[in-house]
């Protein structure tokens, strides 16, 4: 298994996320992807992590 490195620059509290450093609150990713589900974004619920990944385990 690949052992996970807090990036700095991305905070998280998305502990459902495989990325998620769970007790640090930071992504392990190099960079992610942010995305939007509307046509005219025009506050931060209107956005989304492009790059979550479910927990294996999490939330069943």
């Amino acid at each position: 298994m690949e052992e996970m490195k807090k990036n700095k620059s991305i905070k998280c509290d998305v502990s459902q996320c495989r990325h998620n450093m769970v007790s640090e609150h930071f992504c392990s990713l190099d960079c992610i992807s942010v995305g939007t589900h509307e046509d005219d974004p025009t506050v931060p619920e209107c956005t989304d992590c492009n790059s979550f990944v479910k927990r294996t385990g999490c939330c069943e």
